[in-house]
């Protein structure tokens, strides 16, 4: 972590981060959530972020749309590529937004050691409903009007206006 960031993280009260996106923004941050004062991170007017949320984007671009209310618990962690959260969603307590995994292919070397990659960028459309404990992947692409069950592991490219569940979520229902 660069010193920069460590000072930010530690030293920055959360009412004065609060403060700055309110002004700043003229989004909501709960001054119990830990949200990082970055250049990298976005957050559109009238947004809210609930108590207990962490938004991480000192690894890379996030960028969260107007309206968008993100619950309480919930993880948004940043890559190379970026997080791309559109306006009007709905993100529940306790949903996960990873944008990085760890390198596996070689047998001789710990997880750790192999380093991580990202596959490509998050990106989750306008009107989306994220149900509650939902884990959102590295590369996932998520199109307009999309509701996602609770629980449900998103690792692929899903159509607007879908319903979908499980893992790997799947499309049970298009809307009309």
């Amino acid at each position: 972590m660069k010193i920069s960031t460590g000072i930010r993280r530690f030293f920055v009260p959360h009412s004065l981060i609060t403060l700055y996106y309110l002004l700043g923004c003229r989004a909501f941050i709960s001054p119990r959530a830990e949200v990082e004062i970055s250049p990298l991170l976005r957050i559109g007017s009238k947004s809210t972020v609930s108590s207990f949320a962490k938004i991480k984007a000192s690894e890379g671009p996030v960028s969260i749309g107007a309206r968008t209310d993100i619950g309480v618990g919930c993880f948004i962690g940043g890559h190379r590529p970026g997080i791309e959260i559109g306006d009007d969603c709905l993100i529940s307590p306790n949903v996960s937004i990873i944008g990085v995994n760890y390198r596996y292919e070689r047998l001789d070397m710990t997880f750790r050691e192999q380093g991580t990659e990202s596959k490509g960028p998050i990106r989750i459309g306008n009107n989306v409903w994220i149900g509650v404990g939902s884990v959102i992947l590295d590369n996932a692409e998520i199109g307009d009007g999309v509701i996602v069950t609770p629980n449900s592991v998103v690792s692929g490219c899903i159509p607007a206006n879908a319903i979908v569940q499980g893992n790997p979520a799947k499309t049970v229902f298009i809307r009309r």
